[in-house]
């Protein structure tokens, strides 16, 4: 049944591409990636696969891929993606050896692939289950394992009609999960090779920390001025916060929205009517910052500054909450500021953390906003100290990557 559903989707991709732009690039990378292995193979080199979906699941591998660069330079590391939004970003990271798509999970392709690059290891990030792969790298002996993975009862593994899919699980060496549920869910299957050590993102948040650039822009602008930074921000979430920054000019407002296109730009700077804006590309070219300061709102329009910019924080909002779901939260909390998200959190266990330990929390309309603002203005010490419960979150769950590698080798 597996094969049967693989054969009709590789051939709903190959029709799609036709019309798809992005489906069209993942169809071609799946297709030249045993090519791309060939070309930059080294033959003598012994070969440590990361499996990575999509740029989220990256992020969680990278800190292994680093340190296992690190302390084991005898490794060559391979890196697959699925999706062109994870391949397309980081097709050119200097951290592995070779990067490609995976081709599609059919039994001719998982043998050609593995035939081709002959893993030592495997590292498959998350929810990456791949029946095929795994089941020939069982059989060839490789050891796998899945890393910061977490489970939930409604997966189709724990589902009465999941007993067949669910023996895919049975081919990884050792799970690294997230949480203590997982670990119970996978012990009623009868799978106990598995040790709960947390989520490498926050390792990884750490990380971008200490590599957060410095930028005059965005200080000068704040100068001496309370700031609000939005991060990945949709129009749902403008809506909410955006009235009382209109109503609190001593505030400085950053906004960077998770979709930069001028149609959203400007739906933006309609609901900041009578307000100072300025985009951020817009000052690059500005000679005497000092102007800065009298700006009230700066608009982040373009990619690749936002873990930077939530240095500097007094407050923090992550977007997605009145949408498909909330946006990254640790890149915010890890710079020891206040987090506030909407709604839509439930299943993002680092937001129920921040939650827990009081620097995160959640609103459901304009009014949860203010008030919590409010509270903010009333109590001028009140963000520090929420913010150094955010900050002691995020370190007191980081060594995921330590404790993963240190049991494999």
């Amino acid at each position: 049944m597996y094969n049967l559903v693989i054969f009709l989707y590789l051939c709903g991709v190959a029709v799609l591409s036709i019309f798809n732009e992005k489906v069209r690039k993942m169809w071609r990378g799946e297709r030249n990636a045993i090519r791309t292995i060939k070309e930059k193979l080294d033959p003598q080199a012994q070969y440590v696969w990361f499996h990575a979906a999509s740029l989220g699941e990256f992020e969680q591998g990278r800190p292994l891929m680093e340190q296992l660069r690190r302390e084991h330079p005898e490794y060559k590391i391979l890196l697959t993606f699925f999706s062109p939004s994870g391949y397309e970003v980081r097709k050119n990271y200097e951290g592995a050896d070779i990067i490609c798509y995976l081709p599609l999970d059919t039994i001719l392709n998982a043998r050609r692939f593995l035939r081709t690059i002959r893993p030592v290891m495997a590292f498959f990030i998350k929810y990456e289950f791949w029946y095929n792969y795994l089941h020939i790298l069982r059989h060839r002996g490789v050891p796998v394992y899945s890393v910061s993975s977490i489970f939930r009862p409604g997966q189709v593994f724990f589902r009465w009609y999941g007993y067949q899919y669910s023996r895919v699980l049975r081919c990884f060496t050792h799970f690294f999960v997230q949480n203590e549920e997982s670990r119970e869910l996978l012990s009623t299957i009868g799978i106990n090779d598995v040790t709960v050590v947390g989520d490498t993102r926050f390792d990884r948040v750490l990380q971008i920390k200490e590599a957060a650039k410095q930028l005059p822009i965005v200080d000068q602008f704040k100068g001496n001025s309370k700031c609000f930074i939005a991060g990945s921000s949709w129009q749902p979430d403008e809506e909410v916060f955006i009235p009382w920054f209109n109503e609190h000019p001593d505030w400085k407002l950053v906004i960077a929205p998770h979709v930069i296109g001028e149609e959203h730009l400007q739906q933006i700077e309609k609901l900041l009517a009578g307000r100072k804006v300025a985009r951020y590309t817009a000052l690059e070219k500005l000679d005497n910052l000092e102007e800065l300061e009298k700006l009230e709102v700066l608009i982040i329009n373009c990619f690749g500054l936002l873990s930077s910019i939530y240095h500097y924080a007094d407050v923090t909002y992550v977007g997605g909450g009145f949408g498909v779901g909330i946006h990254n939260t640790l890149e915010a909390a890890v710079w020891d500021v206040p987090v506030i998200f909407g709604p839509n959190n439930q299943r993002f266990q680092e937001a129920q953390g921040l939650k827990a330990c009081g620097g995160g929390m959640e609103i459901g309309n304009a009014d949860d906003f203010n008030r919590i603002m409010q509270g903010f203005v009333e109590h001028p010490t009140l963000a520090h100290e929420l913010g150094e419960k955010s900050g002691a979150y995020v370190a007191s769950l980081s060594g995921a990557t330590k404790k993963i590698l240190s049991s494999v080798f």
